[in-house]
């Protein structure tokens, strides 16, 4: 279920979202285009996008801006990076959601491996970032809102080149904050938990291990992709002005 709430100031704002065409990713873009903001996304995957793009300009009015980009390719995040402010004006809400959480074991891993996977787990929350820093600097204003995830603090052991890369995420969210803040730039990390997608489920759910999960989360109830849109238009509004460099933790409270 979206959230009810609704923040005048996102309406109109220029957001961008990386992965925004399925799961958690397309959950955000149209909880941002409830709002009424201008959404551009990027994502790789052109059918499913189109279609989410149809979907929504026909239950809001409103049509998302897909971009097809890679985001292992620099140049072509920068050139969509630039679309979308060609499009909606500078980018002042950007989400960084893009991921691929891969099984690996640890004896697999190759050089090769370990590069790719960074450069889609990692790499690009700062290089979008460093193309939108910019329309903000210019705009004084922005909200850079970075997926990180749980996996690493619950010592996940099945993608250790996935948690590292969400480990260092923390920590470039800090050191982005500390850069940007004296601009106006406000800079966050959201940590989900188990978020149920279609992919969780044909890759990794069962009966038994959802139940367990769910078991110890305080709140017992499945999440869903919907449940991480109120936490982030809370960050990117201005009802979190002055929140910065800090990493929210949105998992039912299983930690």
């Amino acid at each position: 279920m979206m959230p009810s709430a609704k923040f005048s100031d996102l309406e109109g704002a220029s957001v961008l979202i990386t992965g925004g065409g399925s799961g958690i990713g397309a959950a955000l873009t149209e909880g941002f285009a409830r709002q009424g903001a201008r959404v551009a996304f990027i994502d790789i995957a052109e059918q499913e996008s189109r279609a989410l793009c149809d979907r929504l300009e026909t239950a809001l009015g409103l049509r998302p801006l897909f971009l097809e980009a890679d985001l292992r390719d620099v140049g072509a995040l920068r050139a969509a990076v630039a679309s979308a402010a060609a499009a909606h004006g500078p980018v002042t809400v950007l989400i960084n959601n893009a991921a691929f959480d891969d099984r690996h074991a640890v004896e697999d891993v190759t050089v090769d491996y370990w590069d790719d996977n960074q450069s889609i787990n990692l790499r690009p929350h700062f290089f979008t970032a460093q193309a939108v820093a910019p329309g903000m600097k210019q705009a004084g204003k922005g909200s850079i809102i970075n997926f990180t995830s749980t996996s690493f603090l619950i010592n996940h052991p099945d993608m250790p080149s996935y948690t590292a890369a969400k480990a260092g995420i923390i920590g470039l969210t800090k050191g982005l904050a500390g850069h940007l803040g004296p601009h106006g730039i406000r800079v966050n990390a959201v940590a989900p938990g188990w978020v149920i997608t279609e992919r969780q489920r044909e890759l990794w759910v069962t009966d038994a291990s959802l139940s367990a999960h769910v078991a110890r989360q305080c709140l017992r109830e499945v999440m869903l992709p919907e449940d991480l849109v109120g936490p982030c238009l809370f960050l990117a509004s201005d009802a979190a002005r002055m929140l910065t460099a800090q990493t929210l933790i949105v998992d039912g409270g299983f930690l």
